[in-house]
This record gives C-alpha cells, structure tokens and sequence, in this order.
C-alpha cells in the first residue's frame, strides 16, 4: 500500500556574508532520505530577506560568477529606500535576494532528488555580514 508523508527538517549553513555561496544539496538529500518518500517534492526555503536559494553547477568560476553579477545589476547603493529609512548599508541585499527568490522546489524521483548531473542546490547570502541561515526543507510525497 503506498502512504503518504510530509515530513520537516532544517538545514543550518554559517556564512560569511556578502555573496558567499553553499552548496546544500547534501545536506538536501538527507532530509529527502530521512522522509523515506520514494515520489514526491522537496521543497527548500531560506527563512530570511537576504538569503536566496536556487540551482547551479557548483564549480568555483560560478561560484564568483553569480555574486559578481548581482553586484553589478544591483550594486550596493545608499540611493535605495531601504537605505535611506534603515542605514544598515543592506538595501542591495534584499533586492538581490528577492530577484533571485527564497525558495526552489525539487522534485524526487526513486527516493532522490531530480537534479542534473551538474546541478546543485546552492545557498546565496546576499547580505554584507555573516549569518547563521536557517533553511527548511518539507518533503511531501508518497512511500511504500
């Protein structure tokens, strides 16, 4: 008989701040493992405003690549809004984070994340200081 699941867990990443990149698909992985779905959806969510999430090939020239060219397109600024209410140096930071997106959703096929064979989850804080990122990944799905 095939069950039906949702099931919970968070990813914890420490950045350095200011474009640096993880690759969580591991860490990802795990949680679709510890669900025990075999079809299903892992969806993954930074928890924050400047911290964005997505899929690239992990090798290190996209590794600058991607943050070099949010710097140019949205380049730190004390023009921005957020600036002018907040002074926190951090209004880049939220527009790079929401033009990338908070979120992805993958889907799980035989148990395993769907991925290319060069396509991994990343992590990207967009902010101008470290953080403790808190990333939740929900699998639903179905086992069995």
């Amino acid at each position: 008989m095939i069950g039906s699941t949702t099931y919970q867990d968070t990813v914890v990443v420490r950045t350095r701040g200011d474009g640096d990149m993880h690759d969580i698909t591991q860490h990802v992985a795990g949680v679709v493992t510890a669900a025990g779905v075999t079809a299903g959806l892992a969806h993954v969510f930074n928890i924050g405003s400047t911290g964005a999430i997505g899929t690239i090939e992990f090798e290190p020239g996209l590794q600058r690549d991607l943050p070099a060219l949010l710097k140019r397109l949205i380049p730190p600024s004390r023009e921005y809004g957020h600036e002018q209410t907040w002074h926190d140096g951090n209004g880049h930071s939220h527009l790079q984070a929401t033009w990338l997106g908070p979120d992805l959703t993958v889907p799980i096929r035989d148990g395993k994340l769907a991925l290319g064979t060069w396509q991994q989850i990343f992590h990207l804080d967009c902010d101008n200081k470290p953080h403790d990122r808190e990333i939740l990944v929900t699998v639903m799905g179905s086992h069995g």
